[in-house]
């Protein structure tokens, strides 16, 4: 080769870079995602759309939250006597302990990549992480952030006068004022507030029941996510098919591959028999599944009826193509008769959007203000019943309770402790402990408000997979003859506590992430399309993404959010449509 033709060919290659770099900013950019709460235990809250702190926001508006709650960019989820858990789209998870407050900031997929940027209002937050190549993960507390370039379990506490983290696998990186620090496992990092200069590494201190509680709840989400998914092709999607694995069994169906039933459940089951509907500006009506399994056979695939066997669920995507498909609110197609009665049909996997559901004449339920009722005669015609995109909003009701706030609890950083220390006291001369047995801080100067309890908040054993009751935990809510219950959730009494002090905002995307994005998208990484499609190249070996230099330049990052696209129709696991 000349030197003209390798320099022709050097000026290919630039252009290239330079288009690909130009079509990233509009490809896929910003595309709102959906994430799931896949644990409930004792009193977890949230709020939506809060403005600033979510403690301090006056007119956000607190809900008891649900099983299987889906949760998008601008939640708030809040913890005072519970804990919770948090599925993200390829399996990472965020557990809150008791009294946490946990804002999901920015929610978004640009390129093929996730953006995933959390804030950590108050309390104590594990994470357990495996970001993809083009992926982006971080966790605001108190004064500083982290970031995780691969896999990494991370604790992070938000105290009142200082933050840590703790890293019990892999490594993170910390950010702060434009420096950033290593923490590698084993070790903590802490930093008072205020302080970018009182930075400390140090060895993490044994972990506490909280984190044994969540190391069983990985160790067992991993076995049943690694059983579920030898039944269905589905790359870089995990969420919900360990629970599908414990809770039902897979067989083959002739045209639709392996398709799955609940266990327990007799020949006059219906789909919409146990759950609570739910009403979000973003998405519309969504229906909440209130098993344990109820988030993947009500968001993605769909429905079909055999006789002899009844309703079973193939996780093959109607109107999204191969895999699993798109996201969506409800998998039911919503009619509404001439005489103005409102129904739901479960979606078949071959149904077109618009057009009248093939189950229409086996599967049409009556729909009323308090969910799915009773089932509707065979139709042997769909004259009297048309397609409509959405319920009336008269027609149905929103079945979470509203509540109060959740109190802002005042934790200090214990003095001459280890960085990874979790003991805390409070203002003045009052220690705030952590009570086992009631799993929650109280004052222990006080013994009476340790008996007491919160007021209004019931604490129940947790059931097992087994069915018999353990007191390690509260319960899940309550459910009513298979509707939502109401929950006696009581508001707690006004505990004293400084303002909070205002937080950093959450770094940037680093440019290397960006340009692996573009990397992908044009097919040089193979990555592929993410959450559904079908990949027959091998392409569910997930590659993780290096962590040189990408921390200083996020460390500088501005907080700016990106948009929420609720109403994109972009495909994918986890996007709405």
């Amino acid at each position: 080769m000349t030197s003209l033709q390798r320099f022709l060919t050097a000026i290919s290659v630039l252009m290239l870079i330079v288009g690909c770099g130009a079509s990233a900013a509009s490809a896929d950019s910003s595309h709102a995602r959906i994430v799931r709460l896949s644990v409930v235990q004792g009193d977890v809250r949230f709020a939506r759309d809060v403005k600033g702190d979510p403690l301090a926001d006056s007119n956000a508006g607190w809900e008891a939250a649900a099983l299987n709650l889906p949760i998008r960019q601008g939640y708030v989820v809040a913890t005072d006597n519970g804990r919770a858990v948090v599925e993200f789209e390829n399996g990472a998870m965020a557990f809150l302990s008791e009294n946490t407050v946990l804002e999901f900031y920015d929610l978004s997929s640009e390129d093929g990549g996730f953006t995933t940027r959390l804030i950590l209002r108050q309390g104590s937050a594990e994470f357990n992480v495996t970001p993809a190549r083009g992926d982006y993960f971080s966790v605001t507390g108190g004064d500083f952030s982290v970031q995780a370039d691969s896999r990494t379990t991370f604790r992070m506490n938000n105290f009142d006068d200082g933050s840590s983290v703790n890293v019990l696998h892999g490594r993170l990186t910390a950010l702060s004022k434009g420096k950033s620090t290593p923490v590698e496992k084993n070790q903590a990092l802490s930093m008072k507030a205020g302080d970018p200069e009182s930075v400390a590494v140090e060895t993490a201190t044994a972990g506490d029941d909280f984190d044994q509680w969540v190391s069983a709840k990985i160790e067992n989400f991993t076995t049943a996510t690694a059983s579920g998914s030898q039944y269905v092709n589905s790359y870089d999607y995990s969420s919900g098919f360990g629970d599908l694995y414990t809770y039902g069994t897979w067989f083959p169906m002739a045209g639709y591959g392996n398709c799955w039933r609940p266990y327990g459940v007799g020949l006059g089951w219906s789909p919409f028999d146990f759950g609570s509907w739910y009403f979000d500006s973003g998405f519309g009506w969504s229906f909440l599944g209130g098993q344990p399994w109820g988030w993947l056979p009500y968001h993605y695939g769909g429905w079909l009826f055999r006789p002899g066997v009844g309703w079973v669920w193939s996780p093959s995507g109607s109107f999204g193509g191969g895999g699993i498909g798109r996201w969506r609110p409800v998998t039911g197609v919503w009619m509404r008769s001439a005489g103005g009665a409102v129904g739901i049909v479960p979606s078949h996997p071959l149904d077109v959007k618009g057009k009248t559901p093939r189950n229409l004449a086996v599967g049409l339920f009556a729909v009323t203000p308090r969910g799915v009722s009773t089932t509707l005669p065979p139709l042997e015609s769909s004259d009297r019943w048309k397609v409509q995109k959405n319920p009336a909003r008269d027609t149905m009701q929103n079945q979470l309770a509203a509540t109060a706030a959740p109190a802002r609890v005042a934790r200090t950083m214990t003095a001459g402790a280890t960085a990874g220390a979790r003991v805390t006291t409070g203002n003045g001369n009052s220690a705030i402990v952590y009570d086992r047995t009631g799993r929650r801080f109280v004052n222990a100067e006080n013994p009476q408000s340790a008996k007491q309890g919160i007021a209004g908040v019931r604490v129940a054993p947790e059931q097992s997979r087994s069915g018999s009751a353990t007191s390690q935990v509260p319960a899940v809510s309550e459910r009513v003859s298979g509707r939502e219950g109401q929950r006696d959730v009581g508001v707690p009494g006004a505990r004293s506590a400084p303002p909070a002090r205002a937080a950093v905002p959450p770094p940037s995307v680093p440019r290397s992430v960006s340009t692996q994005r573009v990397f992908n998208e044009n097919g040089g990484g193979g990555g592929g399309s993410r959450g559904g499609s079908n990949s027959a190249s091998g392409a569910s070996s997930r590659a993780t993404s290096s962590s040189s230099s990408s921390a200083t330049a996020a460390s500088s990052g501005s907080g700016s959010r990106a948009s929420s696209s609720s109403g994109s129709s972009s495909g994918g696991g986890g996007r709405p449509h």
